[in-house]
């Protein structure tokens, strides 16, 4: 009678760096996992504008060249075998690339892709190839919202108002704008929930006062599509740690917190004003700028849909919007702007790009990892609660050429993979069903029968 050998683990390790083993391999995704960082820190601290000895630093340039010498490095090993969400964001990239000589203004538009849009292309591929581990992504996550709660806090301490009485990030770059502000706020918003919920002592405090200062930070925008994306950032954020989670005192605390915000913010006759605008359209006492917002953005979004009915193709080119407004203005809305600048195939792209990043974290909820591992479990609802986030802060904002999106796409290919690097299988003929079974869950799924392999799938 045969006896049962105890149950094991395969380990997995990237393909894309090489031979399983050879430290050049791990070096190598070593450099590129610390070039990355790097591309972090500038991209979302902006150094340059902190200390003014480095404005004349390209820093954008040089975090860019960052970005694009890893991926090369990356792309000199072998076998690299590419997620599909990051494959529909490289043809999005070029869908953007062929509008470029049918641009109204073709110097605006290649700067757009080449220059904007394509650094997030990059950078997703760069975090679905290097990052193996959930440390990694804990230190990716921290250097943002720790960056958008710095920058809310000392806008909000050095008053950096603007001239209408909202608040303005202190920044040059994608915190300036107090609906930039305000939706970045948003999106960061359940990273730092988790952060909070997974650290222990004094870090909780820190991240309690910094969980605060976000929600001020939103409120004194003045931002309404700021104000609905945290909203819905909240409500996911309570239905996954709070009640899913069983977190009753979350639950609590959020209510409360809640009821004291809204009561501040009724109190303020100008922001409640603002607020009831968003259902009521034009109230009195909002002020004729804040009655104009309204109107203007009614007007953009009509002409917005026409520019994209009229040009379905490649659109006016990207970025090139703002050209073809008289009043020189953005869409307000990441969908239709897309599609009117860079034609409605891109806009499927998007959406298509999007909803692979929901399928990718709906995979990562059926791993073990997901069950097993609690910090994993707290980053992957994180970045389901701040995509929605986005998506909805996106039909009342011009923020598809922010790297948000595109980061959130990467951290869901890498938790797939990481989800999916091991499995427990019983050595010989039970070794090859628990192959077949992690080909299914964690590699390229496929219709009809699966065919055994003599290896476990791999992303890489």
């Amino acid at each position: 009678m045969a006896t049962q050998t105890p149950a094991t683990r395969i380990p997995l390790r990237p393909r894309a760096w090489g031979q399983q083993g050879r430290a050049s391999s791990e070096g190598r995704r070593r450099f590129i996992y610390g070039a990355l960082v790097v591309f972090c820190v500038l991209y979302y601290y902006r150094p340059e504008d902190f200390n003014s000895a480095l404005a004349y630093i390209p820093m954008a340039k040089i975090s860019g060249g960052i970005a694009f010498i890893a991926l090369l490095a990356g792309l000199s090993s072998s076998h690299v075998k590419i997620p599909r969400a990051i494959k529909i964001l490289w043809l999005l990239l070029l869908q953007m690339a062929i509008c470029i000589p049918t641009a109204v203004w073709m110097g605006g538009a290649a700067h757009t892709v080449f220059d904007r849009f394509a650094k997030g292309v990059v950078v997703a591929m760069l975090l679905s190839m290097v990052v193996v581990t959930v440390r990694e992504i804990r230190k990716l996550l921290w250097i943002q919202v720790s960056a958008v709660s710095l920058v809310t806090f000392l806008s909000i301490a050095l008053r950096h108002y603007g001239p209408e009485g909202r608040l303005t990030g202190i920044q040059n770059g994608i915190l300036s704008n107090s609906n930039d502000l305000a939706a970045n706020i948003a999106m960061s918003f359940p990273i730092g929930l988790a952060f909070l919920l997974n650290d222990r002592g004094f870090k909780k405090v820190i991240w309690a006062l910094a969980l605060a200062v976000m929600c001020i930070g939103v409120v004194l925008t003045a931002s309404r599509s700021g104000l609905l994306a945290l909203i819905i950032s909240i409500i996911v954020c309570v239905w996954q740690y709070g009640i899913q989670g069983k977190r009753r005192q979350l639950v609590v605390v959020t209510i409360l917190v809640f009821m004291l915000g809204f009561g501040m913010a009724i109190s303020n006759s100008r922001y409640r004003a603002r607020v009831e605008s968003i259902v009521l359209g034009r109230v009195e006492g909002e002020g004729e700028a804040a009655a104009a917002s309204i109107e203007s953005r009614k007007e953009l979004l009509r002409e917005s849909v026409m520019v994209a009915l009229t040009h379905p193709v490649f659109g006016v080119g990207p970025g090139c919007f703002i050209v073809v407004d008289p009043a020189w203005r953005v869409a307000h809305n990441s969908y239709t702007e897309l599609a009117a600048e860079s034609g409605i195939p891109a806009l499927i792209l998007f959406l298509l790009a999007l909803w692979a990043a929901f399928k990718n974290l709906a995979q990562v909820r059926q791993s073990r990892q997901y069950r097993e591992d609690p910090e994993f479990t707290l980053f992957a609802q994180a970045l389901w609660a701040g995509l929605a986030a986005y998506m909805a802060g996106a039909f009342f904002a011009s923020i598809e050429y922010n790297l948000y999106p595109y980061f959130v796409i990467g951290y869901t290919c890498a938790m797939v993979r990481i989800a999916g690097e091991t499995l427990p299988v019983r050595s010989g003929e039970e070794e090859e069903t628990g192959s077949r079974r992690l080909s299914y869950a964690f590699g390229r799924k496929t219709l009809g029968v699966l065919k055994p392999t003599k290896q476990p799938s791999r992303w890489l």
